[in-house]
């Protein structure tokens, strides 16, 4: 069933709701001319009205037998806000020209996440099309834009949304994200949109009105659990695969990066996420569109991004927590909360030979076994990223990397990312180093919810031994303070970074050995008393090693070499890139020792003639 308000030109619309909870339900129609509909009650709980004289831009709410009025459901767009009237959108009116886009294959993402509201000083999604050039020059083919759902206020990361069919008004609504993802395609940019489908947030909140899409059987961190197993959950679902076939349809995004998915607490015997990578591959069939689904999630459970003929639920790769967790630990030194699990150079080895690092292993920080083997998937089938919206903004002062560590830790944490058989992705700023904190930030209207946001901040924290007080979530400052400075990115050893991530990309691209996400044509082993962890990768006559060192200390290393020169090219510690200088030999041709500066990486190529270095 296709819920919202669906304009059909002429001034003609088509309004359905499911609403079970009532017997009668009255479209009211408020501008620009105010009248009641009512509408016909259809099987399995839906209402349905077909009416004339609604022009594009007519706003409307329901009224319920008790007068309650309340905003669709399936709103489109919130032009007030969240508690305020639905909009009817004329998604024909938009006039694209990416008809020639096609997707490019998925081994070849290089992602990059970002805040809509904090990406820019004006903080909408038409400001972010001039920056695109600059991310483009830099490698990144791909968009992962964080919740962009309607939430209340205007100041808010995007997981408090309420309406999920409704483009969030402050940011440019659904024109503003069109507009996008259409300058994107130009420029042969991929879009990802981050969708919550584990939760709601509480303001704004009127779906429990309407029916029983939320269940008391199971309970999220963030409140009460969606209903995708109980009584009438079809119709749940239905309400939220409609959801990610209309971002496909009517935004031409590329796929949904699913938010923490071990939230959705479901034990049908089809979960809800099975049967939504079968709408979508149904999609892509359709449409012959190579759309994604890559979800978040914390269980190492394989089964989430196997294919149905292997007993998995289908999607086609996940974040991987692990990666980040093992680098993080090596980078930082920290140990606390789940960072307890993680510290050892066999912990980065195991992700990048196996992708998880707990396969089913004793986890302290959970006190239990964990995961299962991964060790079969190819590279593609995981996302990692030395930094991201939840591992810098879910910390007490939302600090990055470049507030944690060395500059030259910062281009050994990039280097262990992009030259990886995974697929990268980059947060925000990261590139150059950006020194302002990510924060967490809401503009909500409640009292008591502030109050509650405020303290759920303080508890959150409790693992982690953080003693201080977090930032205020509810202050404008918060929110300013998190907005990216981009001048820095021309400037000294920001530009040096921003050179170096550039460099990075174009080797992973044009280095057959680095472009190839096969976990199977790759080597890796390492000393944890030294912290030292060799990468060795191949394909057909490419063959690369990467040498990373962890230590603050200059380590010897024999390496015993195949056969021909190996040339390096690149060296994280060249003073082109504010390093001290390489202390490497330009070229090894036998086995030999060789000494790798402190908080280093470097690649050296075997029969580099073979390798053209043009990106791709």
């Amino acid at each position: 069933m296709k819920i919202g308000a669906w304009y059909q030109g002429d001034d003609r619309c088509r309004f359905c709701v499911w609403a079970p909870f009532v017997r009668s339900m009255t479209l009211q129609l408020v501008a620009p001319q105010k009248r009641d509909v009512p509408m016909e009650q259809l099987k399995d709980g839906y209402f349905a009205a077909d009416c004339s004289g609604v022009p594009s831009g007519s706003r409307y709410c329901f009224r319920m037998p008790d007068g309650r009025q309340l905003p669709d459901p399936a709103s489109q767009f919130q032009p007030g806000d969240v508690h305020g009237l639905s909009q009817v959108v004329d998604h024909q009116a938009f006039k694209w020209t990416d008809q020639a886009w096609r997707m490019f294959p998925k081994e070849e993402i290089v992602a990059y996440e970002l805040h809509t509201g904090t990406f820019t000083p004006e903080g909408s999604f038409e400001a972010v099309i001039p920056r695109l050039k600059a991310l483009q020059e830099l490698g990144v083919n791909s968009l992962n834009l964080m919740p962009a759902a309607q939430f209340p206020g205007t100041r808010n990361w995007g997981y408090d949304g309420v309406q999920p069919f409704a483009v969030q008004n402050s940011y440019g609504g659904p024109q503003g994200l069109k507009a996008l993802v259409d300058a994107c395609h130009r420029l042969r940019m991929a879009v990802f949109l981050d969708v919550v489908y584990n939760h709601l947030g509480p303001e704004g909140n009127y779906l429990d009105q309407f029916g029983p899409y939320f269940t008391d059987a199971y309970q999220t961190p963030w409140g009460r659990a969606l209903n995708f197993d109980g009584a009438d959950s079809d119709q749940v679902r239905n309400y939220f695969i409609q959801n990610a076939l209309y971002w496909f349809r009517e935004f031409h995004l590329d796929g949904l990066r699913l938010d923490a998915v071990h939230a959705i607490l479901d034990m049908s015997a089809k979960p809800f996420l099975q049967e939504l990578a079968e709408a979508v591959q149904a999609y892509r069939q359709e449409r012959s569109s190579p759309v994604l689904l890559i979800p978040e999630s914390d269980l190492n459970d394989t089964r989430l991004i196997r294919s149905w003929e292997s007993g998995g639920f289908g999607h086609d790769a996940q974040w991987n927590d692990d990666f980040h967790h093992a680098l993080h630990a090596l980078l930082t030194g920290e140990r606390q909360g789940y960072y307890r699990d993680f510290g050892r150079i066999s912990d980065l080895v195991k992700s990048y030979t196996k992708g998880y690092v707990y396969t089913w292993d004793y986890s302290a920080f959970r006190r239990r076994h964990h995961g299962n083997d991964s060790g079969d998937l190819p590279g593609s089938r995981f996302v990692v990223f030395a930094q991201n919206h939840d591992q810098v903004g879910n910390r007490l002062k939302g600090d990055r990397l470049s507030g944690l560590i060395s500059r030259e830790a910062l281009k050994l944490g990039a280097a262990s990312v992009l030259l990886s058989p995974f697929l990268p992705l980059l947060f925000m700023g990261e590139e150059y180093g950006e020194e302002a904190p990510f924060q967490y930030f809401v503009s909500h209207a409640d009292p008591g919810l502030i109050r509650a946001v405020r303290k759920g901040r303080k508890q959150e924290f409790q693992a982690f031994d953080w003693t201080e007080d977090p930032p205020d979530p509810q202050a404008e400052a918060t929110f300013f303070r998190s907005r990216l400075n981009w001048e820095q990115r021309d400037l000294g050893h920001h530009k040096q970074l921003l050179n170096f991530y550039r460099e990075l990309i174009r080797l992973r691209r044009g280095i057959p050995a680095l472009a190839r996400l096969d976990t199977q044509s790759l080597s890796a082993w390492g000393d944890d008393q030294l912290r030292l962890l060799f990468l060795e990768r191949w394909h057909e006559e490419s063959h690369v090693l990467c040498l990373f060192n962890f230590n603050t200390e200059t380590q010897p290393a024999h390496l015993d070499l195949s056969e021909g020169q190996w040339s390096r090219v690149l060296d994280s510690s060249d003073t082109v890139y504010g390093g001290p200088g390489s202390g490497l030999p330009e070229r090894i041709s036998s086995a030999r020792e060789v000494r790798i500066t402190p908080l280093s990486a470097a690649v050296y190529c075997h029969k580099q003639e073979n390798w053209t270095g043009e990106g791709g």
